[in-house]
């Protein structure tokens, strides 16, 4: 089995972390922490190729797993917290040669460039990075993804102006890399709400015609219904307890009310966001979109001096979140306050943005969403559980304890003719059978 070397130099932010591989007929691909992407044999384990994308020591890292378009291995790098510049770029899945890069912030005179400051190099160090993996539309020849909070993170002072590509979707074409549309969600954020979410795409019938759409939701309290073919503002609605805006305009824009300034403002959601990483789902059958939510959390921010240094962190704010303990014992369930926190699978109706039912959790959730054909909800949490919901209702069907936390997306596949359902939790993988 390849093992890759693994440079000291490398500076991680947010966990030494893995989302997966990618395979393109015998070939698997894979990104590693300190900023390789790799080909594998998947017959005989040997290296095809290895391409460093970036320098560990500046803190590029790639935690995301590949997306394969056609005959391109799409990938970018964390690591915004150390002033990086972020980017997607694609590459021969034969030779590894790099074929096109799309940088997250633009350079003077591209497109978006005039969104920072013209007096300061503040773009070089913007941040812009690429977290998890995009999702592609082969009718349109699309793939969006979605990108990193802007650097600094909490002190905005050294980049007025909205930061795009920052907190934003970007719609490229796979086979150029070119630009087709964007859609920011957070301008000129302060709170650290990377839109790191798992864009889901549907088809929807929206006002007498079938749509096209993108539901998106968002770390900042938001959730989005966007055309995807255009990037055009359909629908935005907060799914948990928002007040650093007061809405979205008719033009997709926030209402912003609130700052990070002064010291000891509370701010919903806190600095992990509404959701995360975790995937939210939709079921053309229930025609309801599902999402794993952090429910009535808040930080507040203590605003710092900055500077940008290779290899440290840029980062210039420090929050204090409002994460509430894991409770234990008996009547946990009823032993937090609204105060506290908690989580919760939501179910949204996205043609008509109303609430359908809530499934209510002991502890914030790192849990991933999987609905079935036969209108299940699969998802866990911290406490331990995996668990089916009735995708319609919300109702609790069945319970599993897995000993450990869940933060993955649960899986379903077939082994002849048998459907089995599997979730990594803790150090563990667990697979059920489903009855025949």
């Amino acid at each position: 089995m390849y093992s890759p070397p693994f440079s000291p130099l490398a500076r991680v932010c947010c966990g030494r972390v893995n989302r997966g591989l990618a395979i393109l007929g015998d070939t698997l691909f894979m990104g590693t922490i300190d900023g390789h992407l790799i080909a594998i044999d998947a017959k005989n384990g040997k290296p095809i190729w290895d391409v460093a994308l970036s320098k560990p020591e500046l803190g590029y890292s790639l935690t995301m797993a590949p997306l394969i378009v056609k005959d391109k291995v799409i990938m970018g790098p964390a690591g915004g917290e150390y002033g990086i510049r972020g980017f997607i770029a694609a590459f021969d899945a034969k030779t590894g040669r790099e074929a096109w890069r799309f940088n997250t912030v633009p350079a003077p005179g591209d497109p978006g460039h005039e969104t920072w400051p013209a007096s300061s190099n503040a773009w070089e160090h913007g941040g812009g990075s690429i977290w998890v993996t995009g999702s592609y539309d082969p009718e349109l020849n699309l793939m969006y993804f979605g990108t990193g909070n802007p650097g600094p993170d909490w002190n905005a002072d050294p980049r007025p102006g909205d930061n795009l590509y920052t907190d934003s979707v970007v719609a490229l074409n796979p086979d150029t890399g070119r630009l087709a549309w964007h859609y920011q969600f957070t301008p000129h954020d302060e709170f650290d709400y990377d839109s790191t979410q798992v864009p889901v795409l549907a088809d929807l019938a929206w006002q007498g015609r079938t749509r096209k759409v993108m539901l998106w939701a968002n770390r900042n309290g938001f959730w989005y219904v966007l055309d995807r073919s255009n990037g055009q503002f359909l629908q935005g609605k907060p799914f948990v307890r928002v007040n650093w805006a007061e809405g979205i305009d008719e033009k997709g824009k926030p209402k912003r009310v609130l700052n990070a300034s002064p010291e000891g403002t509370l701010v919903y959601p806190n600095n992990q966001g509404a959701t995360n990483w975790y995937s939210p789902s939709y079921s053309p059958r229930t025609g309801l979109f599902y999402i794993p939510s952090w429910m009535d959390t808040y930080s507040t921010y203590t605003k710092g001096p900055v500077e940008y240094k290779e290899g440290n962190q840029y980062v210039g704010r420090f929050p204090t979140m409002t994460v509430p303990a894991l409770r234990t014992g008996p009547g946990a369930i009823n032993t937090r306050t609204p105060q506290e926190g908690w989580g919760a699978i939501q179910a949204f109706d996205p043609k008509t943005a109303e609430l359908k039912w809530q499934f209510k959790m002991t502890d914030v959730t790192d849990s991933g969403v999987l609905t079935t054909a036969s209108d299940l909800v699969f998802a866990g949490g911290r406490e331990g559980h995996f668990f089916a919901l009735d995708a319609r209702t919300g109702a609790q069907l069945w319970t599993g304890s897995v000993g450990g936390q869940v933060s993955a997306g649960p899986m379903s596949y077939a082994v002849a003719g048998r459907q089995y359902v599997a979730i990594a939790a803790g150090s563990a993988l667990f697979v059920y059978a489903l009855r025949q």
